[in-house]
């Protein structure tokens, strides 16, 4: 291996490691074939399959084909879109033979991190020819519509410094900062105020790009309103319609800095995602400017093509099937949206995502619930705020759930061979497998987490945590993890440790974990406090989305929100205190103001939106085979456990231990906030347009109150008591004589 090479790909060897490697690479084999379909061949041949080696976990095309080429020379290199495996053929055998013997086993240093390599020879691979996409009609991509010299011009006319918001309504928003020119465009009514202008109209520099614009026919007339929108590195911007009655057709954006992928969905579904290199110009007139949404989905690195595409004409790379992509890593990127402001009202042949044309208002959103006083409220409550909010967040919930906690893994690799354990609100069955030399067995209130259970290979049911249908003490140890925080009584808190209780034999234990309501203890914060204006790495799988918002305790986070996500209920921020019965909707990332709370969860664009009765059917198929999705791609990177550091935590983020979830439901959630995402047609780019976002129940243990509840069960003792991140945990110990 030459030097170029030496420090990308490290030897981990040592004597007795080869018998290790051996059983990794079987491993990978198996899961490939379990979860991909993938059979590989016992003999060699010119093709490989790599396992850990894909554009999913963070492995790009030129990292993986650098190494690859030290062994031979490589005929084709496939790696699909989001997929944590790639395929390799070589020209020879003698040099598939080679990779296979000095490459596997060894580790890739992919930027920050770095992902172990196994490679099997596979028969054959297929290879489809690249398609194309068209691109929405009235959408045009003109590459370098501007030079080097004029982007650094433009660049530096925006003055960021300046503190006059008065001349430019400059505004740092949540996820990137802005500066209107000529207009500003206004937040709370979601247009502009045409009677006011701004003293600083658009910029002098950017006039001989407007005059080129409207002598090649990009644009009719000049344009009068200028949006600037800078985006660091894992910052977007949600799926969105520029407003109809504010601006006039057509709306040209220049991309400056650094490239981008921004994606354009049909109301039918269709979804085209086009690349916006450096110093390029997007126009989009009639059916592309008027109906179609186009976002930026939050993320660091984007899928691209592996080299500069020819021209496409009206038709652009399909990236969710290209074989031949590569990751790249997104920069700072700014973006300068010209507009025309339109004086009458919008006349265009989409009236039903027209403002002016009386497309449907957003609805009303629901009332605040109030806390329960009867046992009928309470279950009504989790009903709403737990059980059909967790089914419907259930594949997306499951992404982030892969890393076991190291305290639950001490408690559970504490147990004797052959003890039976019940992981009571299991989830989707992480702490199931982490002790194989046990008989574990879970149960879930989501039918959806208890199938991605079933198809990771694990044992689960369907069940209430306060009624488990299994014999009393029939289990050594039970485990419940961030689970009895969902129940809105203390009577039924009560139930669930009983329930634990009964099932355990006489001198078992069950540890319980809990969300704290104090997140800073022995002068610590919590990291879900340290982590609340810290950018977290991503695992670079592109597909997900950065981390700036909570989506659990301890957890780092996978989803955005946005600065006014949350206004359908009321908010309780550090100075104001609850004097009602009505639930607060808690600030993510921050201390608990009070003990009975509603914490959202923002749902990733492109999982389950909730429905109503009809289509019911349909939604669920769509779930069941998300989950597949998700489950086949963690699967297939658990080929080595050691390296998932690497993956792309926007995808596989390390969070928290909330795992209780819900049975399914055809019955609208008033959990959920839809009411922003409804009239997503008439929104401005400069505005963000939240997923939906889901409201869950919880009740935050003050120090002490976990272990009171404990000890009003007759029969147990509380062995051990402690704070773990952010959550008060107990092991309980039954009674030999009970």
């Amino acid at each position: 291996m030459d030097a170029t090479v030496e420090n990308n790909v490290k030897p981990v060897r040592r004597s007795k490691e080869d018998k290790k490697v051996i059983r990794k690479q079987l491993k990978a084999s198996h899961t490939l074939l379990k979860h991909e379909g993938i059979s590989t061949a016992p003999q060699p041949t010119k093709s490989l399959v790599v396992a850990n080696g894909g554009l999913g976990n963070g492995v790009s095309r030129e990292e993986l084909s650098a190494a690859l080429k030290q062994m031979g020379d490589v005929d084709k290199l496939i790696m699909h879109p989001n997929k944590p495996y790639a395929f390799v053929t070589y020209r020879s055998e003698e040099s598939a033979r080679k990779a296979h013997i000095n490459l596997n086993g060894e580790k890739l240093q992919c930027g920050e991190n770095s992902v172990t390599l196994y490679l099997s020879y596979v028969d054959s691979v297929t290879c489809e020819e690249e398609a194309s996409v068209p691109l929405p009609e009235g959408l045009v991509l003109v590459e370098d519509f501007v030079c080097s010299e004029e982007e650094a011009l433009l660049l530096a006319a925006i003055d960021w410094s300046s503190t006059n918001t008065g001349v430019t309504a400059q505004k740092a928003l949540k996820h990137r900062r802005v500066k209107h020119y000529g207009f500003e465009f206004r937040y709370d009514n979601n247009n502009v105020d045409k009677d006011k202008p701004l003293p600083a109209g658009i910029p002098q520099e950017c006039l001989p790009v407007l005059e080129r614009c409207v002598k090649n026919q990009h644009i009719d007339i000049m344009p009068d309103q200028l949006t600037v929108n800078q985006y660091e590195s894992g910052q977007g911007i949600p799926p969105h319609v520029d407003t109809h009655s504010a601006f006039e057709d057509t709306i040209m954006s220049l991309s400056l800095g650094a490239k981008t992928v921004m994606e354009f969905r049909h109301p039918d579904g269709r979804l085209v995602a086009v690349v916006l290199p450096e110093r390029s110009l997007l126009v989009m007139k009639g059916e592309s400017r008027f109906l179609w949404t186009h976002g930026i989905t939050p993320r660091k690195f984007d899928m691209v093509p592996a080299c500069d595409p020819q021209s496409f004409g009206d038709t652009t790379p399909d990236l969710r099937t290209s074989s031949n992509l590569t990751l790249s890593k997104r920069g700072t990127r700014t973006s300068l949206t010209f507009r025309k402001i339109r004086n009458e009202p919008c006349r265009c042949a989409f009236p039903s995502a027209c403002d002016s044309q009386g497309a449907p208002p957003a609805p009303s959103p629901p009332p605040p619930p109030s806390l329960p006083c009867c046992h009928a409220d309470a279950a009504l409550l989790e009903e709403q705020y737990v059980h059909r909010v967790y089914d419907a967040i259930a594949s997306h919930f499951s992404s982030t759930r892969h890393s076991p906690w190291p305290r639950v893994c001490h408690f559970l690799c504490s147990l004797p061979p052959g003890s039976v354990l019940a992981d009571v609100g299991c989830g989707n069955g992480k702490y199931l497998g982490v002790n194989l030399e046990l008989s574990a067995v879970g149960c879930d209130r989501s039918s959806a987490l208890v199938q991605i259970c079933a198809e990771r290979g694990f044992q689960a049911f369907v069940s209430d945590a306060l009624s488990v249908p299994l014999r009393a003490a029939s289990c050594d140890a039970c485990i419940s993890i961030a689970v009895i925080h969902h129940f809105s009584t203390q009577e039924r808190r009560l139930a669930a440790v009983q329930e634990l209780v009964r099932l355990l034999k006489p001198g078992g234990r069950a540890l319980i974990y809990v969300w704290a309501f104090e997140q800073e203890y022995n002068k610590q914060r919590s990291k879900y406090l340290k982590d609340h204006n810290k950018e977290l790495p991503e695992n670079h799988n592109p597909a997900e989305n950065s981390p700036e918002e909570s989506q659990e305790p301890q957890g780092k986070s996978s989803v955005h929100s946005s600065s006014h996500s949350e206004d359908n209920y009321r908010t309780v921020d550090n100075n104001q205190h609850v004097t009602d019965d009505k639930l607060s909707v808690h600030t993510n990332r921050t201390a608990f103001e009070t003990k009975d709370l509603l914490v959202p969860w923002h749902l990733k664009d492109g999982k389950k939106r909730v429905e109503g009765d009809s289509g019911e059917g349909g939604k669920k198929d769509q779930q069941k085979e998300k989950s597949k999705k998700t489950s086949r791609s963690k699967a297939a990177l658990d080929c080595n456990p050691a390296t998932s550091p690497g993956f792309d935590s926007n995808i596989f983020s390390d969070s928290s231990l909330d795992t209780i979830a819900a049975t399914h439901s055809s019955k609208p959630i008033p959990g959920c906030d839809t009411s922003q995402t409804c009239s997503s047609a008439l929104k401005s780019e400069s505005e963000i347009i939240p997923a939906p976002v889901f409201h869950r129940y919880y009740h935050v243990f003050q120090q002490g109150e976990l272990e009171q509840l404990c000890a009003q069960q007759a029969g147990v003792t509380v062995q051990s008591s402690y704070h773990d991140q952010g959550n008060w945990c107990v092991i309980l110990e039954k009674a030999l004589n009970r």
